[in-house]
C-alpha cells in the first residue's frame, strides 16, 4: 500500500538569511520563519477540513524543525514525533561559518568539499554518504507503520536533497537542480521500496519568495 508523506523544509533562521551553516547547532527560527510555519499550518489545517488528511507528523528534534512542525500538530491535534535521525547532516567544524570562512579556515578541506565527492567528511561531521543513508535509514519505519496513510515529516534541505535523490535515482556528486525551499511542501509517495515525486518546492501558503537551501552568499545590490 502507498504511503505518501509530506516533506516540509524548516522555516528561516537567521542563518539561513546569512548563508552560515548550521547542521546540528540547534538554531531557532527567525520572525519570519515563524510566520511561515503559521501560514504552512493554516493551509494544511483548511486542507484537512477538504479531506486531505495527516495520520501523523513527525520531525527533526532540532528546534527550527519543532517549531515548524508544532503548529501543524496543533492545528490538527496530533502529537509531534520527534525523530534523531531526520536531522540535517552533522558539518561537524564547518558549522557555524559560512562557505568564506571555510575557505580560510580549512582551505584543504574546502577544496576537497568542492569536489562533491560523496565520501568526503568535514573534520568531526558526517560524509554525503553517510548521511544519506541514515535518511533513508529514518524514512523506512515511518513508511512501514503508515501503510496507506498520508504523514507530514518535518525536517532540512539536506534531508530533502537526500529524498529527491532517491526517489530520482540521482548519484549523490550530481549537482543540485532543484529547489529546497524553506517551509516548501515536497510530496512523494512511496510503495514497495520504491518513491515517486508528486509535487515539490510548494510555497502557495507564503506570501513572498522562500530562500532556498544553499550557501552561497548572494552578491548585495552593486557589489
Amino acid at each position: 500500500m502507498t504511503t505518501q508523506i509530506l516533506f516540509i523544509r524548516h522555516g528561516e533562521t537567521d542563518w539561513n538569511r546569512i548563508k552560515r551553516i548550521q547542521g546540528h547547532i540547534d538554531i531557532p527560527l527567525a520572525t519570519t520563519g515563524l510566520a511561515q510555519a503559521q501560514r504552512l499550518a493554516r493551509r494544511i489545517a483548511d486542507e484537512a477540513k477538504q479531506g486531505a488528511r495527516l495520520d501523523a507528523i513527525y520531525s527533526s528534534d532540532l528546534q527550527r524543525a519543532q517549531q515548524t512542525a508544532q503548529p501543524i500538530a496543533d492545528a490538527l491535534g496530533l502529537p509531534l514525533q520527534l525523530r534523531e535521525g531526520l536531522r540535517e547532516r552533522s558539518y561537524g567544524a564547518f558549522q557555524g561559518h559560512d562557505s568564506d570562512e571555510i575557505a580560510l579556515r580549512f582551505p584543504d578541506e574546502y577544496a576537497h568539499w568542492q569536489t562533491r565527492d560523496p565520501g568526503f567528511a568535514p573534520p568531526e561531521g558526517e560524509s554525503q554518504r553517510v548521511f544519506y543513508h541514515r535518511v533513508v535509514h529514518a524514512i523506512e519505519p515511518l513508511v512501514a507503520a503508515h501503510p496507506g496513510e498520508r504523514i507530514a515529516c518535518v525536517a532540512h534541505g539536506g534531508v530533502l536533497d537526500c529524498v529527491r535523490r532517491f526517489a530520482c535515482g540521482l548519484p549523490l556528486d550530481a549537482p543540485r537542480h532543484y529547489p529546497l525551499l524553506n517551509t516548501s511542501l515536497n510530496v512523494v509517495d512511496f510503495d514497495h521500496g520504491a518513491a515517486t515525486i508528486v509535487s515539490w518546492a510548494d510555497i502557495a501558503h507564503l506570501d513572498a519568495p522562500a530562500a532556498d537551501d544553499g550557501f552561497r552568499k548572494v552578491p548585495e545590490p552593486g557589489r
